[in-house]
């Protein structure tokens, strides 16, 4: 699997997703400052709850500019272990192929690549701990939402 193709699928939704935030950013901002918004009375909040929303977002925004600078600096050599930029794949008790890209960033983004559907996973998550610095043909057990879940390591790209 081309490695570099896949950062750069993964980069593109990135953007993708940072780009529908700007949009909400613009959109929110423009109903918290549109004239026909202006409060008549204390209950009228529409323009300052569109603030609010102005403000969630362009944090949003802040945070999809650091995931894609983080997976810009990934270095995706390939590695007997897992580490941040391996791309992995798990096969499950009932031989169900799971494959995850363990990034440094962007948790649960999911994408379609070369008709695999791949799951970005963290370190900060249950999955991504487990897999953290697994070797091809260990077994990796995870305890997800109270059900115990058992691995075997297949592939590190």
């Amino acid at each position: 699997m081309n490695k570099q193709l896949l950062l750069d699928t993964l980069l593109i939704e990135l953007n993708r997703v940072q780009q529908i935030a700007v949009d909400a950013v613009k959109r929110a901002h423009a109903t918290a400052s549109d004239k026909a918004n202006i409060p008549e009375n204390k209950y009228d909040t529409l323009a300052l709850e569109a603030g609010y929303l102005a403000q969630g977002q362009s944090k949003r925004v802040e945070q999809c500019t650091a995931d894609i600078q983080c997976f810009k600096k990934l270095n995706h050599l390939a590695s007997e272990k897992v580490k941040s930029g391996a791309l992995v794949l798990l096969l499950d008790e009932n031989d169900q192929e799971k494959w995850l890209f363990f990034g440094p960033a962007a948790g649960g983004l999911k994408i379609v690549f070369n008709d695999k559907t791949i799951v970005v996973v963290t370190v900060s998550s249950p999955l991504g701990k487990a897999i953290n610095q697994a070797e091809v043909g260990q077994e990796v057990n995870v305890n997800i939402a109270g059900k115990q879940m058992s691995y075997e390591m297949m592939e590190i790209h």
